[in-house]
């Protein structure tokens, strides 16, 4: 497939609440030619290409330098739009729709006709939800399809929830994003596994565990950085069965570093490092040197809301490293803890210049 080059990406304001129904219909008309928008739901911006279309979802992969293994989630505006895209909806799934759609819930159910293999990287399986947030909904029924959307930002790199954050990665590779401001919650969606004989955690978000087992029972689940899960897919050849299971993701280009408070040594820093400190939930911990910046993210949701935002800005000011001080490990802090583990290593003798730093 030939390469798109684009002189430029146009920018179009959106009202988050009450969009502008000429705005929608411009960008449906993207859409429909096989361009890429991006758009922002109540988790993060999304780069959207018609799901059924597989030219435009190519583009996708094309523009964020995804790779193909690597399957996306699909977007509709109602239920009945995500039977469309399944082949099988079971009545969990209902349960599941009735009472966190609209919402930041991924299901993954056995995919329909509908959907062509881009989409799933070749699985038998599809991620569909329903957004919350209005303007997005409002985007998806004016198209009147469905939209693949993964994060709109280079692949494996800090998601975006600005505009500015989308055309910092992607000016020049999109046709358009529709600028609705902040996004609210500020990471990914949860990822439900439905096709099992018990549901399982693909990827914690900000609807917990333990909300949706007190609806529907146990669910399975594993660490992100569950060694010996790796090393089965690994061995297995089998990739992930939805977006964010990849070990490295959501990262920086500065070096993270991640400390445990229970398992670090603190060594000095080098004198000559510039770095910055980031801590969550609890007091700092008194570490031998001082950084250029030091932030303070506070609870959960606040956290949520800010931990891209912020590892942005800290990339931006050319650091030797980024050390992040983890969150407690505690089901509140689910979400934040998998990004913060999958962009970071875990350096168990804390120094910027060490040669060796214990990796997680």
């Amino acid at each position: 497939m030939s390469k798109v080059k684009l002189d430029a990406t146009r920018r179009v304001a959106l009202d988050p609440g009450a969009p502008d129904l000429k705005a929608l219909k411009s960008a449906a008309r993207v859409l429909r030619g096989g361009g890429l928008v991006a758009f922002a739901t109540e988790t993060v911006y999304g780069l959207g290409a018609d799901a059924t279309q597989v030219e435009a979802v190519a583009r996708i992969f094309e523009a964020k330098g995804r790779p193909s293994f690597n399957p996306l989630i699909v977007h509709v505006h109602d239920v009945a739009s995500a039977r469309a895209c399944v082949a099988d909806w079971p009545s969990v799934a209902s349960r599941l729709a009735e009472r966190f759609w609209p919402g930041p819930l991924t299901m993954v159910l056995p995919r329909s006709k509908l959907i062509p293999d881009i989409v799933t990287a070749g699985q038998e399986t599809v991620g569909v939800r329903v957004p919350a947030l209005p303007s997005a909904l409002a985007l998806i029924k004016t198209y009147g399809r469905p939209i693949a959307a993964p994060s709109a930002n280079r692949s494996n790199a800090v998601s975006p929830t600005t505009a500015q954050h989308v055309l910092d990665d992607l000016e020049g590779r999109i046709e358009m994003v529709l600028d609705s401001g902040a996004t609210a919650l500020g990471l990914e969606s949860t990822v439900l596994d439905l096709t099992g004989a018990r549901p399982r955690l693909l990827r914690p978000g900000m609807i917990g565990v333990e909300a949706l087992a007190a609806l529907i029972g146990p669910i399975e689940f594993e660490r992100p950085v569950d060694a010996a899960a790796r090393s089965q897919r690994t061995a297995a050849r089998v990739g992930p069965r939805s977006p964010g299971q990849l070990d490295v993701h959501y990262a920086p280009s500065t070096r993270c570093w991640r400390i445990e408070r229970d398992n670090f040594d603190p060594a000095p820093m080098s004198s000559e490092a510039r770095w910055a400190l980031l801590t969550l939930g609890e007091p700092p911990l008194t570490l031998v040197g001082r950084p250029v910046a030091q932030v303070e993210l506070g609870d959960p949701d606040g956290a949520a809301a800010k931990l891209y935002l912020v590892l942005r800005e800290l990339d931006a000011l050319a650091l030797d490293a980024i050390v992040i001080v983890a969150p407690p490990d505690l089901p509140a802090w689910r979400a934040v803890r998998d990004r913060i583990e999958r962009a970071s290593q875990l350096w168990t003798k804390l120094g910027v210049g060490s040669e060796t730093p214990a990796a997680s």
